[in-house]
C-alpha cells in the first residue's frame, strides 16, 4: 500500500526491483528501501534542509525524494547502473513538476568508490549496496574529505552487513549513535534494522 502511495504522492515510479543485473562480486542487484522502513528511520532519526546526503546505489532514487520532501534537504544519489540512473533522472523531471528542488535533488551515474566526495557532504546512505572492500574505499575516501574540510559525519546502514559493521567499530573512529529496528520484521529477521554511526570533529 505504501509502495503505491508514496510514488503517486511523489509523482515518481520507483517500486521495480533490477531484474537483469550482471553478476558481480563486489557490486549487489538494487533493490529499493521499503517506503514502511523509510517512515520509521525518519521518525526516530532527523535531518535538517542544511545537510547533504549521499545515497550510494541510489537505483531510481526513492531515498532522494524521500528525504527532500520531508525535510528539503540536499541529496545525491550515486549509481552505477545506466538504466537505473536515466530512470533517476526521468523521476527528478517528474518530482520537481510537482514539488521545487531541482537545485536540491541531484543524481551520478559512476562506480560509488569513484565518486568525489564533496566538502558539504556530511550524511551518507548504505543499504548494504557492495562487498566489503568496496565499503571500505568508500569511507576511507570520506575520511580523506573530512581531513581537508572538518565536519560531523553521520553513516546510516540499513541491512547492515557483519563486515560493515567489524570495519567501523575495529578500524575506524566512527561511533554507533542509534539503533532502529523495525517493527514486526526484526523479530523474524536481525537484519531488519538500522545503524547510524557518527564521526565527531
Amino acid at each position: 500500500m505504501k509502495e503505491h502511495y508514496y510514488d503517486k504522492l511523489f509523482n515518481i515510479k520507483t517500486k521495480e526491483f533490477q531484474k537483469d543485473f550482471h553478476k558481480s562480486l563486489h557490486y549487489h542487484r538494487y533493490e529499493p528501501t521499503p517506503y514502511s522502513a523509510l517512515e520509521v528511520l525518519f521518525h526516530h532519526y532527523k535531518l535538517k534542509s542544511s545537510d547533504y546526503i549521499v545515497d550510494f546505489g541510489c537505483g531510481k532514487g526513492r531515498l532522494n525524494f524521500f528525504i527532500h520532501y520531508l525535510f528539503r534537504a540536499h541529496v545525491l544519489g550515486v549509481e552505477m547502473d545506466e538504466t537505473l540512473f536515466q530512470k533517476a533522472i526521468e523521476n527528478r523531471q517528474s518530482y520537481v513538476r510537482r514539488y521545487k528542488g531541482k537545485d536540491q535533488i541531484h543524481f551520478e551515474c559512476c562506480l560509488a568508490e569513484e565518486y568525489q566526495i564533496n566538502p558539504l557532504d556530511n550524511r551518507f546512505y548504505f543499504f548494504n549496496p557492495f562487498s566489503i572492500q568496496v565499503f571500505r574505499n568508500i569511507v576511507n575516501n570520506i575520511l580523506r574529505s573530512v581531513e581537508k574540510a572538518d565536519r560531523e559525519i553521520e553513516l546510516v546502514l540499513y541491512y547492515p552487513s557483519e563486515e560493515y559493521i567489524y570495519f567501523l567499530e575495529n578500524q575506524t573512529a566512527f561511533e554507533m549513535i542509534l539503533e532502529i529496528k523495525l517493527p514486526h520484521v526484526y523479530e523474524q529477521n536481525a537484519n531488519e534494522r538500522f545503524l547510524i554511526y557518527r564521526l565527531e570533529y
